[in-house]
């Protein structure tokens, strides 16, 4: 028998920055993805406590992207990147939320790679999760979600240097709380405008350069306030960052508008911004200790800085 786990992640600041080799400020949280079960056979069979139909999935699989139920995409996506000689049976229990930009996808990647016996250092294994996911979904995402899943350090967010893959551990402030709030939204990246404002980014398009240049600058200003423990510097970083999605990204919704304006007149917030791709999803404040305690539950969590994905045989 063997347990896999891989965590969520929330993006501090730095979004939409990875897939032009910019700056971005993750961390792997406390909710996460765990898969128990054993190798052998000829196929990848997973229930799931989060799903109703299981996965699946031959050895052999070519065509991710047609398996059905929908979830099990992501797991042939993996399947077909690391062609296992043995398969696996298995059950997946998750208590990241799925749908809200906190790395559902990545978690679940990563957990069935090490499931299936992978022993790829960190780099190595969230690109492979990171094919695995575009495999799956059509979507070119960057490598930022799996990258900070795998690599993940408690108490740190983590500075990458998506250029050169470079991760370094930043402490997060013990008296800092790091909230994140689901907009009631259900973002789904196949369904929305990612690939297109990656397209946009790509051919040069000036507002969206413009947001890029100025996040990867409040990068590196949210790793020197968090330096400092210089909390309501960091606060004003988020709700620029905010502003600059909204207007220069064009990735906020009205909800999401709504939600981060209530959460910065909230006392005791430092500042909101939305986290992930955008178009729905969740929100994620910095703020003083306990202030948002009345707004934690089943929609919003209060997440700590974790480590990465971890496999034990037992």
């Amino acid at each position: 028998m063997l347990t896999a786990h891989a965590p969520g992640r929330v993006n501090l600041i730095g979004e939409h920055t990875d897939y032009s080799g910019g700056l971005c400020l993750p961390m792997a949280i406390d909710l996460g993805t765990t898969i128990t079960g054993e190798r052998g056979g000829d196929v990848v069979h997973l229930t799931s406590d989060a799903m109703e139909a299981p996965a699946h999935v031959p050895l052999d699989v070519d065509e991710p992207s047609i398996v059905e139920p929908a979830w099990a995409r992501y797991v042939a996506g993996v399947v077909a990147e690391l062609r296992p000689t043995q398969g696996l049976v298995g059950h997946v229990t998750t208590t990241v939320p799925v749908g809200a930009g906190l790395s559902s996808s990545a978690a679940l990647e990563l957990a069935v790679a090490l499931a299936l016996g992978a022993t790829d250092e960190p780099l190595e294994l969230a690109a492979r999760c990171q094919r695995a996911e575009q495999r799956a979904s059509g979507v070119p995402c960057g490598i930022l979600d799996q990258l900070t899943c795998a690599s993940g350090v408690a108490g740190h967010a983590l500075l990458l240097d998506c250029a050169t893959l470079r991760v370094t551990p930043v402490p997060v402030p013990d008296d800092l709380d790091i909230v994140v709030v689901h907009s009631g939204e259900h973002r789904a990246l196949a369904d929305s405008a990612y690939a297109r404002r990656r397209a946009e980014v790509e051919a040069g398009l000036e507002p969206r350069l413009r947001h890029v240049r100025t996040e990867n600058q409040r990068v590196r200003d949210a790793v020197d306030a968090l330096q400092r423990a210089d909390a309501p510097a960091l606060g004003a970083l988020f709700v620029e960052s905010h502003r600059s999605l909204a207007e220069d990204f064009e990735v906020s919704t009205p909800t999401l508008d709504a939600l981060v304006a209530r959460l910065c007149a909230t006392r005791g917030v430092h500042g909101a911004r939305l986290t992930g791709a955008g178009f729905g999803g969740c929100v994620v404040a910095v703020t003083e200790r306990g202030a948002l305690d009345d707004w934690v539950g089943e929609t919003a969590w209060r997440v700590h800085a974790a480590n990465g994905a971890t496999v034990r045989q037992h």
